[in-house]
């Protein structure tokens, strides 16, 4: 790709940027899609390419999963034909911040309109695909809040509102904001809902405040009809952000908006709260998530095991549910050890070849708490670079994989939210450690080299 680097570093907005590598792209994309698939969807992906990962913009939300969802395979193979293994594939939403790489489109001025038609109304912001209401396992301790949220997705505005949903970090919240966000979307198909964390809602509101637009701000989220705000307790004692979101959430319930909060604690604990915000989210409905007894937890790994390549007998996920009793996360990361190492050696998977995997979380061996940095440090070393590297803009491989293998290993060993774990890694978005995070799940089942490293990461993360 041919660019020119002025001041700043940053290419001239005056200049063709022009990719042979982007050309192909598009011929064997528009030789896999319909003309209408194509200048529909596929064309309205704004791409961009810093050398190392190519990055597809869409306009909004609901238009990245239909790709996703009906070209998602198309648009790897045309990747890899045409930029090679070498390169990253990455999808993002909205317009792009100040210091992203420009746009590109072959043999065309990037202040040109795009020929395309305009982009339809943002109606989802972020959501999770994997987390809707059909795949949440229900039990005695979720019981009442998965029953809340289901009345709040059929009739926003009316039943509960505000939900306020908390309990510890790793039973489920996240899971029920994004599935309220997928109901209400599937039976009103023209409502606005936005999904953000506290995290991302800071950080819109400092970047407005630096690029003078605050009034966008306010119409973004004062004007949407179903806010998910999730981890509220991060704007614990940030004073001007807890001033900005009262009077956002006055305007939304004075409007009959929906509103639902979840928090790792009761409205009460957040001390550092006005009385006045934390009132209000006493308003409609206080609902907790305590930890899966063993039958749930049981069920949510009959639930997981549908997808595995292989049949996972009942003794196996039993002793699995019974060494994972406070975290879902783990649990699941439990059952994907034992999964990954059966698809890997093609061994039955028996009781016996689970406690060998999984020794290191059997009673005596006393897991001690760790924090990102000194995960991050440990992965780091294991493949022999610094935590600046994995800190860094650098994707090139193999150390792109090993900063997912970091990201993977905070989100099983740490409480942390996707946002504070990407704030660990040179302020990642959190679709990015998502993605992470799966990529090595999948990984782990086919690569034995990445699944020795990460159980071997993981058994001593534990010892420390």
């Amino acid at each position: 790709m041919t660019q020119t680097h002025p001041i700043d570093g940053l290419p001239d907005r005056g200049q063709i940027v022009t990719s042979e590598q982007w050309l192909r792209f598009t011929e064997v994309m528009q030789s896999q899609v319909t003309p209408g698939a194509w200048q529909t969807w596929i064309q309205r992906l704004e791409p961009s390419f810093d050398g190392q990962r190519l990055t597809l913009r869409a306009p909004s939300d609901f238009h990245l999963r239909w790709v996703m969802d009906k070209h998602g395979q198309h648009i790897e193979q045309a990747c890899l034909t045409a930029y090679g293994s070498e390169v990253e594939l990455e999808y993002t939403i909205g317009e792009p911040s100040d210091d992203e790489p420009l746009p590109m489109e072959y043999g065309r001025r990037s202040t040109d309109p795009l020929p395309t038609a305009p982009p339809a109304p943002e109606r989802v912001a972020r959501l999770v695909r994997k987390y809707r209401f059909e795949n949440f396992v229900v039990g005695q301790s979720n019981r009442f809040a998965s029953a809340a949220a289901m009345a709040v997705a059929e009739q926003p505005g009316r039943n509960y509102n505000p939900l306020f949903i908390h309990g510890n970090a790793g039973l489920g919240k996240t899971h029920l904001l994004n599935a309220i966000g997928y109901q209400a979307l599937e039976m009103y198909p023209g409502m606005e809902v936005r999904y953000v964390t506290s995290e991302t809602f800071l950080t819109d509101f400092i970047n407005s405040i630096r690029r003078k637009k605050t009034d966008e701000f306010k119409t973004r989220y004062r004007t949407t009809d179903i806010l998910l705000l999730d981890d509220v307790q991060f704007f614990d004692g940030k004073e001007q952000i807890l001033e900005e979101f009262f009077h956002t959430f006055n305007s939304l319930y004075e409007s009959g908006k929906q509103i639902v909060i979840t928090s790792d604690r009761h409205p009460r604990n957040l001390v550092t709260l006005e009385d006045r915000l934390r009132s209000r989210f006493e308003w409609g409905l206080l609902t907790d998530i305590q930890p899966p007894d063993v039958e749930t937890r049981l069920a949510i790994l009959r639930r997981n095991a549908e997808y595995a390549a292989m049949p996972i007998p009942l003794d196996v996920l039993e002793f699995i549910a019974g060494l994972v009793s406070d975290n879902i996360r783990e649990l699941e990361g439990a059952l994907t050890r034992v999964t990954a190492f059966a698809s890997l050696t093609g061994e039955h998977t028996s009781l016996p070849m689970a406690e060998r995997v999984l020794q290191d979380m059997l009673p005596g061996h006393e897991s001690k708490a760790v924090n990102a940095p000194e995960i991050i440090a440990a992965t780091a070393a294991a493949w022999g670079y610094t935590m600046d590297d994995l800190e860094g803009p650098s994707r090139k491989q193999p150390l792109a994989r090993c900063r997912q293998v970091a990201m993977y290993l905070c989100r099983e060993h740490t409480d942390l939210s996707l946002p504070k774990i990407g704030a660990h890694f040179g302020s990642r978005d959190h679709t990015t450690v998502m993605h992470a995070i799966e990529k090595v799940k999948s990984v782990m089942q086919t690569d034995r080299e990445v699944f020795d490293r990460v159980s071997e990461l993981s058994q001593s993360l534990r010892k420390r």
